[in-house]
């Protein structure tokens, strides 16, 4: 489904990245870890084509990434794959409805459509009672399911979990990790996760470690 090779990245004199190798196949829950400074952000970002290779190549369902333009690669992007960051970043001006449902408005979708769809997303993942409320009456908990309903509102392949629940106590960590594994079996998306939780890595199908720019 993706496939990564000889990636290499730098930022001026340090190497990042130092020529890896990655194959994610369809319908896994893969989890990457390693200490801080490893790559594993990098990585994720340049896999899910917010950032560039300064070598290598990115294939995801036969498509090479470096064969899109700018605006290409932005709707590849906006229907193919959903991101999940430790910060949130719903828009604080937005109710959590709408905030689930702007990637669809921005891909040209039917307002109806998309608001009936958030809806039950965000009934899957036990916040519906809070349609209306802004980003700042939710807890971190009920910010982070809102977001994971905006990732999932384009139907997407994949989605790039990056720390998701490095912001969330014991608990509502947990239960992150439960959710994204019914997602998985509900709705057949893979996942790729960069995360120091140990407890969501041992559960993953998948544990790859990096250290010093590689995957050991």
């Amino acid at each position: 489904m993706i496939s990564g090779k000889n990636i290499h990245k730098a930022y001026g004199a340090v190497q990042v990245l130092k020529g890896v190798d990655i194959d994610i196949t369809k319908g896994e829950v893969v989890s990457i870890v390693g200490p801080s400074g490893s790559g594993k952000s990098t990585l994720l970002h340049i896999l899910g084509t917010l950032d560039k290779p300064d070598t290598g190549s990115v294939i995801m369902n036969n498509i090479p990434a470096s064969a899109l333009s700018g605006k290409q690669l932005a709707a590849f992007r906006n229907k193919n794959i959903g991101f999940v960051f430790q910060f949130h970043h719903l828009l604080p001006e937005f109710s959590a409805l709408e905030n689930v449902c702007i990637p669809a408005w921005l891909s040209g979708r039917r307002k109806k459509e998309v608001a009936g769809e958030a809806r039950e997303l965000l009934a899957i993942l036990g916040v519906d009672h809070r349609l209306e409320n802004k980003p700042n009456e939710l807890s971190g908990g009920e910010q982070q399911r809102v977001a994971v309903a905006r990732a999932l509102i384009n139907q997407p392949e994949i989605i790039f979990a990056d720390e998701p629940t490095g912001n969330l106590d014991t608990s509502n960590a947990r239960e992150l990790h439960r959710l994204f594994f019914d997602l998985r079996d509900r709705f057949q998306q893979t996942f790729l996760i960069v995360t120091h939780n140990e407890e969501l890595a041992t559960l993953s199908d998948r544990t790859l470690h990096m250290k010093d720019g590689l995957i050991v």
